[in-house]
């Protein structure tokens, strides 16, 4: 080789590892935020001796011994979670596959043939064979010079989308764990919920006998035994509607722990020990960095904008460096110098008339990262909301406990009232039915708001990211699975679903 063609050589080398970046510089958008959201002092003032979640385990606030159970079940078991696992490890993988584009590829080929010419074939000459064979063995290597970087961009466009896999992944994660505790606490609602009603059908029970022995002493009505009986039977169908209820959530969370519902069973109890937590709120400028889905839309956003670059590069010219070398015979003489065959070439090619093809290309990159970005600016106000919503419902749900608990309390001693004053014949029995329903009515909506009061934190969890920070989510290089020269790894295990959102070391070392 001349020094001239060394020389030029050495230039290429240079100018592909240098590259030319035609992707636009890339900034998320910024917004103006809050200082503090519109909730008030309660959410806002946290004690800092108060027991706080380790990062993730957001629930562990209930101090509820099963829950944490079916929460550390769901994380291994769940097969939604696992599914969403295997898809960030594709996502991975496809960052394997672009960035080889960058390395050289070589090859090797061999071939043994026997060939035998037709006697009818076109301009056959008569002076050769019929029959001939044909032995190969060759090597062969090309490699694409990454001038303007479009290699380089289309890989980086590959480990930003498994960023945004990855947060996919913990987005799952949260949601999964949020719905499995708010139907854990709404199953231990209708614990609660058939407790009242099975206290208040015992009552109801005395009641009809009363009622009965004053009919049959003649001092009832019949009218009274007949609304004493109905609202016995009306108790009696409540009860049954709740266990039922109860059943349907029991099958939902055995769904969500990857359990058979036939199989899997959470025992009753009377009094659960749920009570609302402390919530630490934090500011408005912190939500952008503990919400996984903000950060996966700002990951694909990214993505487009690298994807921009590709686009770009289309445009100049592609250069691609070849090269063959071998030996063949008709026999097996293969590595005989006579025998050796060897081929080195470059190519090169420069669009220049494809009818519009390339520029619409580069149009819809730029809109695709317009598009991302609208949604980046879409995901950022449902958070916002998501916390205002939570926000809110856990402080008026607060007061309105307070003021449905003192409800019942009045009800019951108005239940108390009415009951005195037909025992001692005083009043008749529809005071009595009307104050049972009050009753009863009362204590069953205090235990529904304070139900709605516990998923009203689960949610409010959810919406400020369960405990997730930006600091989870791997970096571009962590998404790179394994290294170019890396073959060990070829078993197809992977990594655990509860722990492959967060950066790992690759699959095997590179």
């Amino acid at each position: 080789m001349s020094s001239r063609a060394a020389k030029l050589l050495v230039v290429l080398g240079v100018a592909a590892v240098a590259g030319c970046d035609l992707a636009p510089k890339y900034e998320p958008p910024q917004f103006i935020l809050p200082a503090s959201y519109r909730g008030s002092a309660p959410f806002h003032a946290v004690d800092p001796e108060a027991k706080m979640p380790p990062a993730g385990d957001w629930w562990t606030v209930f101090d509820d011994p099963d829950l944490d159970r079916l929460e550390d079940r769901q994380r291994r078991e769940n097969p939604t979670l696992q599914a969403a696992a295997e898809a960030f490890e594709q996502a991975r993988d496809l960052v394997a596959e672009a960035q080889s584009a960058l390395y050289p590829q070589v090859g090797a080929n061999g071939l043994i043939s026997k060939n035998r010419q037709s006697a009818h074939r076109l301009f056959r000459s008569s002076a050769g064979a019929d029959e001939e064979a044909s032995n190969l063995i060759a090597g062969m290597a090309s490699w694409e010079p990454d001038f303007w970087d479009a290699i380089r961009n289309g890989a980086l466009e590959q480990q930003r989308l498994a960023q945004a896999s990855a947060a996919d992944l913990a987005t799952a994660r949260l949601s999964l764990q949020a719905e499995l505790a708010a139907d854990y606490i709404g199953l231990r609602g209708l614990d609660q919920q058939l407790d009242v009603l099975r206290r208040a059908i015992t009552a109801y029970r005395k009641a009809v006998e009363i009622t009965r022995l004053r009919w049959n002493g003649g001092i009832a009505s019949g009218l009274d035994l007949a609304r004493a009986a109905s609202q016995l039977g009306t108790a009696q169908a409540q009860e049954s509607e709740a266990a039922l209820q109860r059943d349907l959530l029991e099958h939902a969370v055995a769904a969500l722990v990857g359990a058979n519902p036939s199989d899997f069973a959470i025992a009753p109890v009377d009094a659960p020990g749920l009570a609302p937590p402390t919530i630490p709120v934090g500011v408005p400028s912190e939500l952008l960095q503990r919400r996984p889905d903000i950060a996966s839309v700002e990951r694909q956003m990214a993505a487009a904008n690298a994807a921009i670059g590709v686009s770009r590069a289309a445009f100049y010219p592609h250069v691609i460096f070849g090269a063959t070398g071998g030996f063949q015979d008709s026999g097996f003489n293969l590595l005989s110098l006579p025998n050796e065959l060897w081929s080195v070439g470059a190519g090169a090619m420069l669009p220049l008339f494809e009818g519009g093809l390339r520029r619409a290309q580069l149009r819809r990159s730029w809109s695709l990262y317009a598009q991302t970005r609208d949604h980046f600016r879409a995901t950022v106000l449902a958070a916002f909301q998501e916390v205002e919503d939570g926000i809110a419902q856990t402080q008026r749900l607060e007061t309105e406990v307070a003021q449905q608990h003192e409800a019942s309390v009045q009800a019951d001693q108005a239940l108390s009232i009415a009951n005195m004053l037909y025992e001692q014949g005083l009043d008749n029995y529809l005071s009595v039915a009307v104050a049972q329903v009050q009753a009863l009515t009362a204590q069953t909506a205090e235990v529904q708001l304070r139900t709605r009061q516990l998923q009203a934190g689960v949610f409010l969890f959810r919406a400020l990211g369960g405990g997730w920070t930006a600091e989870d989510l791997p970096s571009e290089r962590q998404t790179v699975p394994f290294g170019p020269l890396d073959y060990r790894s070829t078993s197809g295990a992977q990594p655990d679903a509860a722990t492959a959102a967060v950066p790992q070391p690759p699959r095997s070392a590179p």
